[in-house]
């Protein structure tokens, strides 16, 4: 194929595999746009927050119970959830300590506030948020419409007794609006 390139002549699959890897590259640079930027990291750049949830409705749509899979993670689930925020909506602060995930931002604009960030993060529709280890923030939605994400965390141990399986019947496209 090299030759091809190299006569000025393509093939088909070589425009077909230069499309796709031009594609990826613009997917992966847009979904971590609303990252903080380099200048402004710093760990515990940032108090926690004692402002309580308001206005968040959080549905997980399904689970797995990873006890049950080959991983054998006792205690832990795989989840997807959905999220509305209403305008003024704020989502507690938390930590990702134990439990990283990532937030697709489906609609709307929502700003975060984290713990190794001294400025405001603000997450646009199509951007993907990493939260990782050393992340305590929280979320606010300072809009004036909703803002709904689909998130797929990898959460704490689940409390002996708790109900670790759920699945709903509306999660055929899991994070639509």
């Amino acid at each position: 194929m090299l030759n091809h390139f190299a006569r000025g002549r393509v093939s088909g699959r070589g425009l077909i595999l230069a499309a796709a890897l031009a594609a990826s590259t613009a997917v992966v640079s847009s979904a971590n746009a609303g990252e903080c930027p380099a200048d402004q990291r710093k760990p515990n750049a940032r108090e926690a927050s004692t402002l309580p949830g308001k206005d968040v409705t959080d549905t997980v749509l399904a689970a797995i119970d990873l006890a049950n899979e080959p991983i054998k993670a006792d205690g832990r689930q795989m989840r997807v959830r959905k999220l509305v925020v209403q305008p003024g909506g704020v989502v507690p602060w938390h930590s990702h300590n134990d439990r990283p995930a990532l937030i697709y931002i489906i609609e709307g604009e929502i700003i975060e506030y984290a713990s190794n960030c001294a400025g405001p993060i603000v997450h646009k529709a199509g951007e993907v948020a990493r939260e990782t280890f050393g992340t305590s923030h929280w979320w606010k939605n300072l809009g004036a419409g909703l803002v709904h994400t689909c998130d797929a965390p990898f959460p704490p141990p689940v409390p002996p007794g708790r109900h670790t399986f759920h699945f709903k019947a509306e999660a055929v496209w899991p994070c639509r609006t």
